[in-house]
C-alpha cells in the first residue's frame, strides 16, 4: 500500500518544487518591476538613467518589503509610478504562486493514484514474458512432438508458480481491469526484451538449471528480473518514463509495491489475510491528509520561519538546509493541524525524510528542533492531541 511516510515523502518533494518556483517568480518580479523603470526609447524626453535606476531599486526593496508587510506600501511615501508598479509586481508574484501551488497539488495527487497503475504493468511485463516463452515453446513442439528434448527446463518461466498464483488472485485480476493494464501497445518489444535482456541475463540462465524449482526459487528468479533488469534497463524504464511525468520520484515505490505483489504471489495460501498492496487501505481519507499536509505547510509559512528563526538565533535562518526549512515547516503543521497523530510519530517520520533527503547532519538537527518545538506549542495549547492512546494530552 502507499502509506502515509510515502505520501509524505510525495508532499515534501511538491513543497520543494513550490519553494523552487516561488524563487523564480519572485526573480521574475523584480525583472518586471526594474523593465518599468528602463529608459523609453520612443521619448523625445531627457531620460535621467541614474534617476530610473535609483526608482527601480526603491521599488525592487519596496516589493521585498511588502511581502512580509503589506502595510509598508501603504505607508510609504515613495511615488504613485513605484507604489504601482509594486503593486503590479505583487499581482503577479501572488498569482504566478498560486498557479503552481494549484498544479502541484494536482499533479501530486494525480501521480499518486497513478502508482497502482504503474506496478500493476511491472507484473503484467513479468506475465507477458512468460507468456511469450509458452508461445515459442508451442512453435517448437509443432516440430519436436510434445515433449521436445532438450527444452524442459524452458517451462520454468511458463509453469512458475508466483506468477501463476498472481494470475489466479481474482483481487489481481480486479486490480489489472480497474486500473486499466494491457500490454497490446508493446507486443514487439516485449519478443525484444525478452530476446535482448531477459534471455541472456544471467538470472534467467541460472533459472534454466533447475529441474522442478521450488516456489522459494520461483519468487527470487522473478524478483530478480524485475529488480536487475525491469528496473535497471534503460530501455525498459522509458516504458516507464512515457507513462508517468513523475517516474523519477515514483520508480523506488513503484518497484518495492511491484516487489510486494510477488510476495503476494509466492505466500498466497499460507495466510488469510495475504492481499495486495493498494494505493491506500482508506484512499480517501488518506488523500485528505496527502492534500492537507501540503495547502497547510504553504499556508502557516509564515509563522513556521518564525518559530525557526527565534529556535536558531544564532543561525541566519536562510542559511539553513533549504531541505531541513521545508521539513521542519511539514512537520509543525502536521502537529498543530492533526490532533490524531501523536507528536512522537510525526518527528520521527520527519528525521526519516530528513535522513534521505536533506544533509548528513540534518538528522540532528531537526530531531533538536522539533523535540523543543513540540513541547512549547503543546504547553502553549498549540498543538492539542485527541484520540484513544495518545498521552500528548496531559
Amino acid at each position: 500500500m502507499l502509506n502515509r511516510r510515502i505520501l509524505r515523502v510525495k508532499a515534501f518533494q511538491n513543497l520543494y518544487a513550490y519553494e523552487q518556483c516561488k524563487g523564480s517568480n519572485l526573480n521574475l518580479a523584480k525583472d518586471f518591476i526594474r523593465a518599468s523603470f528602463l529608459p523609453d526609447l520612443n521619448s523625445m524626453e531627457f531620460q535621467d538613467k541614474a534617476a530610473l535606476n535609483r526608482d527601480a531599486e526603491e521599488a525592487v526593496k519596496l516589493f521585498d518589503q511588502n511581502l512580509e508587510n503589506q502595510s509598508v506600501l501603504k505607508s510609504s511615501d515613495a511615488s504613485p509610478k513605484i507604489k504601482q508598479v509594486v503593486l503590479d509586481a505583487l499581482k503577479q508574484f501572488h498569482l504566478a504562486n498560486q498557479k503552481d501551488r494549484d498544479f502541484l497539488l494536482k499533479n501530486m495527487v494525480i501521480s499518486a493514484e497513478r502508482i497502482p497503475q504503474l506496478y500493476l504493468l511491472a507484473i503484467e511485463l513479468l506475465q507477458a514474458f512468460a507468456q511469450h516463452v509458452a508461445k515459442e515453446m508451442e512453435k517448437k513442439k509443432k516440430f519436436a512432438g510434445d515433449q521436445p528434448v532438450g527444452f524442459g527446463n524452458e517451462l520454468n518461466l511458463v509453469q512458475n508458480k508466483v506468477l501463476e498464483n498472481i494470475r489466479e488472485s481474482q483481487d489481481y485480476r480486479n486490480a489489472v481491469a480497474r486500473n486499466n493494464v494491457n500490454l497490446d501497445d508493446i507486443e514487439l518489444e516485449i519478443r525484444e526484451w525478452f530476446r535482448d535482456y531477459i534471455k541472456p541475463s544471467e538470472p534467467y540462465q541460472e533459472y534454466l538449471k533447475i529441474n522442478n524449482p521450488s516456489i522459494a526459487q520461483d519468487f527470487e528468479v522473478v524478483d530478480d528480473l524485475l529488480k536487475k533488469i525491469i528496473f535497471k534497463n534503460e530501455v525498459i524504464l522509458n516504458y516507464f518514463s512515457e507513462k508517468d511525468l513523475n517516474w523519477t520520484e515514483n520508480k523506488a515505490v513503484v518497484r518495492s509495491l511491484a516487489s510486494k505483489v510477488l510476495k503476494f504471489g509466492a505466500e498466497t495460501g499460507e495466510a488469510e489475510d495475504q492481499e495486495l498492496p493498494q494505493i491506500a487501505i482508506n484512499w480517501e481519507e488518506d488523500k485528505e491528509f496527502f492534500q492537507n499536509i501540503f495547502n497547510f505547510t504553504i499556508e502557516n509559512d509564515a509563522e513556521s520561519k518564525t518559530l525557526i528563526s527565534q529556535k536558531t538565533k544564532n543561525w541566519d535562518i536562510d542559511r539553513l538546509a533549504f531541505t531541513d526549512k521545508i521539513i521542519i515547516s511539514m512537520a509543525l503543521a502536521e502537529m498543530k493541524n492533526f490532533p490524531s497523530i501523536p507528536v512522537k510519530v510525526t518527528i520521527n517520520e520527519y528525521i526519516d525524510i530528513s535522513k534521505t533527503y536533506s544533509t548528513p547532519k540534518s538528522k540532528q538537527f531537526v530531531n533538536g528542533l522539533l523535540d523543543v518545538l513540540s513541547k512549547e506549542l503543546t504547553e502553549s495549547g498549540q498543538i492539542r492531541k485527541s484520540g484513544r492512546g495518545l498521552l500528548d494530552n496531559k
